[in-house]
């Protein structure tokens, strides 16, 4: 399978070519043209795309021209996006008609001349549909492009579902929360934002950096600007291959909103998908430029049903008219209906005599056991350790403890931890401050260290750090 990504005058490729182990030889190429080969995502000549294309293949590898199937990833602005609440109790028969009628309503486009699909999520109170539809005439240019290499085109995704399926693992559906996904390339940096649900505004923000600009300067600024647009962030997704070298607690502090790297997600929570890239020994998988790509190849083996090359409205309107009764339902009432008539001729076979309703029937004895005292229910916290934000800060002086100390929490399932310095090095016992909306996890996290540390000293931390926890520890962590 070749995950193509195209958009302006840049090309992404990434052929997967799978063992007899499950695994995927992997092949990847990328490349940006002085020419322009897409317009807002549209074709501007065939030739000239399919003549990139072909160059893509040639200098990967001979194996990536043996493949010839294609997941074609685009820009988002190719595509005509609708999300929308839907009503809890609909019926999943009209599901999809609700569905084609609100996009009719809301997208100043002919549904009847876009194939599309979507998915949906839920929480406990509300499900969420994302809309996507794409121009048939749009599709033909891309198949024709592809048609003259020899390849076929097996699906179409856009590239913020790819971003998103890179850190959807890390987000609860029962809290709302906003994110920023951020690519930092050399001279730009850009994304999308989301929630805990999918993309949240359709428009990808671009911003191209000066010579002395700073991308924490860029990235503040838009986040105050989400804020006062009522979008206020709680977490930046970082990627892109400048995001290499950044250090997490810094550009945290500089941005003043939570920051992931790309780099520390993927290990944790999508380790099993990088296991299935077989890269040669000599090659460094470029995860952090091909993110694109990777996040495609992820929602393809998570989502093997979303296509949009399957003409949905047409499906439904096949059908529109007919009467279509739930199987389900039918075949619950004919098992009901033939397990009670078989208990019904049992029941009629047996010999009944009513004289024995006379006889004197022995006293029946019974048993009277004490039922047991119902059990204490344990207090459960409702937060996970791997969403703990926690702030680790040397009050010791000695190098290095600081490390230690995140690398013991690490083993015992925190995840999203940062370091650095107390304001002096002068602390002879170890402080913990815990926010007041996260106080249920204090005994949790002395419970942890309670063979590595004492904490004698208890405080509130401020609502408005980014961590929810910050530990100072002192000259008794040996």
């Amino acid at each position: 399978m070749i995950y193509l990504y195209l958009n302006d005058n840049h090309i992404k490729l990434l052929c997967l070519k799978k063992t007899i182990l499950g695994q995927h030889e992997s092949y990847f190429f990328e490349k940006k043209h002085e020419a322009r080969l897409l317009d807002k995502g549209k074709i501007i000549n065939v030739d000239i795309l399919a003549s990139a294309i072909k160059e893509a293949l040639s200098l990967t590898s001979a194996s990536a021209i043996t493949e010839k199937d294609v997941i074609l990833i685009l820009s988002q602005e190719v595509f005509y996006f609708l999300r929308t609440d839907l009503p809890v109790d609909i019926a999943p028969p009209a599901m999809s008609s609700f569905i084609i009628d609100k996009a009719r309503a809301n997208l100043s486009v002919d549904i009847d001349n876009c194939t599309s699909d979507y998915f949906i999520q839920t929480n406990q109170e509300q499900k969420f549909v994302t809309f996507y539809a794409i121009s048939k005439d749009d599709i033909e240019k891309f198949k024709q492009t592809l048609t003259l290499l020899g390849l076929k085109l097996n699906n179409i995704i856009p590239d913020s579902l790819s971003y998103f399926k890179l850190f959807e693992k890390t987000l609860r559906k029962e809290k709302k929360e906003n994110i920023l996904y951020a690519f930092y390339d050399k001279n730009k940096i850009s994304g999308y934002l989301y929630d805990s649900f999918g993309l949240l505004l359709p428009q990808r923000w671009s911003v191209n950096l000066s010579e002395n600009q700073l991308a924490e300067d860029v990235l503040k600024n838009k986040a105050i600007e989400f804020e006062n647009n009522n979008n206020k962030l709680n977490r930046i997704i970082l990627s892109g291959n400048n995001s290499e070298n950044v250090r997490q607690d810094t550009f945290t502090k500089a941005v003043g909103v939570w920051t992931n790297p790309l780099k520390r997600i993927i290990p944790d929570f999508y380790s099993e998908y990088l296991k299935l890239l077989v890269v040669d020994a000599k090659l460094k998988f470029p995860l952090l430029s091909l993110d694109v790509c990777f996040g495609a190849f992820i929602f393809t083996q998570e989502n093997k049903n979303f296509s949009l090359l399957k003409n949905g409205y047409k499906n439904i309107k096949k059908t529109a008219g007919k009467i279509t009764l739930p199987k389900k339902e039918i075949a619950i009432f004919i098992c009901s209906f033939v397990l009670s008539f078989i208990l019904f001729l049992f029941i009629s076979r047996l010999k009944f005599n009513p004289t024995r309703l006379w006889e004197k029937q022995p006293p029946l004895q019974t048993k009277i056991t004490p039922s047991p005292l119902p059990a204490t229910p344990t207090p459960t916290i409702s937060t996970k350790k791997e969403e703990i934000k926690i702030k680790i800060l040397n009050g010791s002086g000695i190098k290095g403890k600081a490390i230690e100390l995140k690398d013991i929490l690490k083993n015992k399932g925190y995840q999203e931890i940062l370091t650095g310095n107390a304001d002096n090095f002068d602390f002879e016992n170890s402080e913990i401050q815990v926010k007041k909306s996260k106080i249920e996890i204090i005994n949790l996290i002395k419970n942890d260290l309670k063979d590595t540390l004492e904490i004698v000293k208890q405080s509130d931390l401020d609502e408005k750090e980014t961590a929810d926890v910050i530990i100072t520890f002192g000259k008794d962590f040996k």
